[in-house]
């Protein structure tokens, strides 16, 4: 399940079948938009609604299937429970008539290793309030305050509110500036951006018009050209560019034309150091000069797109590194936050886009197992910069001034 274009602070509600977790997800949202049954299992997918929360502004609510679940199918339900962990900035635990057990702790466990903020709601206290027994091992094995509630009668539905408004974690819902540190009053910026078969019709693809309100915000001045016209551009340019950014694909060019004291870089890697993994980038671009015959590479797409015949993720990237290597490539792309066709250890190396559509959470547990497993990692802007030979300029104005890209190595 991929939050897709929903970059907004997800919220995950977890628990048992028949806990009442679709209808804590109707009042929350404040209209019935999951099923509601006496019956248990009656959540399959897992169901997103939009809202409003005072102070965070629109998030999403995702309504699980319940983590008892049983047959066939029932773990299949669990799987995409488990999948949603990967997507969500703050769990909420539905708990109900004060059982708590090896689920709840294995779910518990699973928060703690992706670093998901979570509280404890105890449902249907309308039926059976939370006893002291059960409130007081809570508070000593995990160190939770629990929730005492009833949908039915949600008399004190604000602690709930209260609670995701301090638990939510602040960089869920404020973005960092992109280029805000690196640009000051006045400064220009130029974005050299093609206009070539992948660009959407009439517009410009969203880390351009992100990159542009970014300059905006930080009282800069963007100017938007074509890499055609950069040669004539460039040399009456007045005052100079603070930072030049083009897109990844047009490096090669942009290197050529724009000159070595102004800084260049591209949208992709802005955006890695934005949502990605940044540091584990630098230390992992590298590898790509020790790849092996037969070597597989993946690929991680976040967004669906039409593939045309040129697409950067699926036939550039892999023959500008095949070309840079010289070795007999296996390249396998998975797209959005499906499962990988194979174990993550039979990769040599993984390629992450940009992410424009995602947020760096999910963009850090995507790449979480392969970091886990020793797998190197890299972004397209990077892996492009690196096989074209400019990647110390590329990754320049990130780095302290001390640093240099050799020191990864």
């Amino acid at each position: 399940m991929s939050k897709g274009k929903d970059a907004k602070p997800h919220i995950g509600i977890f628990g048992r079948r028949n806990n009442g977790k679709s209808s804590l997800i109707n009042l929350l949202a404040g209209q019935e938009i999951a099923i509601v049954s006496e019956y248990a299992g009656t959540t399959t997918d897992p169901v997103k609604k939009s809202m409003e929360i005072n102070g965070l502004g629109p998030v999403i609510l995702i309504d699980t299937a319940g983590i008892d679940d049983v047959g066939e199918l029932g773990l299949k339900r669990i799987t995409k429970t488990n999948e949603a962990l990967k997507t969500v900035d703050l769990a909420i635990l539905l708990i109900a008539g004060n059982i708590f057990g090896d689920e709840e702790t294995k779910l518990i466990a699973s928060f703690t290793e992706y670093a998901i903020p979570y509280f404890v709601v105890h449902n249907k206290s309308d039926k059976e309030s939370l006893k002291s027994e059960l409130e007081t091992k809570l508070k000593q094995d995990f160190q939770l305050k629990v929730i005492d509630f009833s949908a039915i009668f949600p008399v004190n539905k604000e602690l709930i509110i209260s609670a995701i408004q301090k638990l939510m974690p602040e960089t869920a819902y404020r973005s960092q500036s992109l280029i805000g540190d690196l640009i000051s009053y006045g400064d220009t910026v130029l974005l050299i951006t093609p206009i070539d078969i992948e660009a959407p019709e009439g517009r410009l693809i969203l880390p351009q018009v992100q990159l542009i309100r970014d300059i905006l915000d930080n009282d800069g001045i963007a100017v938007v050209c074509k890499e055609r016209e950069v040669d004539s551009y460039i040399r009456t340019m007045f005052p100079k560019p603070k930072l030049a950014i083009c897109d990844s694909q047009v490096f090669l060019k942009a290197d050529a034309s724009v000159a070595k004291d102004i800084p260049l870089t591209s949208f992709s890697i802005i955006l890695a150091r934005q949502k990605g993994d940044f540091e584990n980038y630098v230390k992992g671009t590298p590898q790509l000069a020790r790849l092996k015959d037969n070597d597989r590479v993946l690929i991680l797409e976040s967004c669906t797109h039409h593939v045309s015949c040129d697409d950067i993720g699926r036939m550039k990237i892999p023959r500008w590194l095949t070309n840079f290597s010289g070795k007999k490539l296996e390249y396998e792309v998975v797209t959005g936050l499906s499962k990988l066709p194979r174990d993550i250890s039979e990769y040599a190396i993984v390629i992450q886009c940009g992410g424009c559509v995602l947020t760096r959470k999910q963009i850090i547990n995507r790449l979480k197992p392969a970091i886990d497993a020793g797998i190197p990692v890299t972004n397209y802007g990077m892996a492009i910069a690196f096989v074209h030979g400019i990647y110390d300029r590329a990754i320049s104005p990130f780095l302290k001034k001390e640093q240099t890209a050799t020191d990864y190595l």
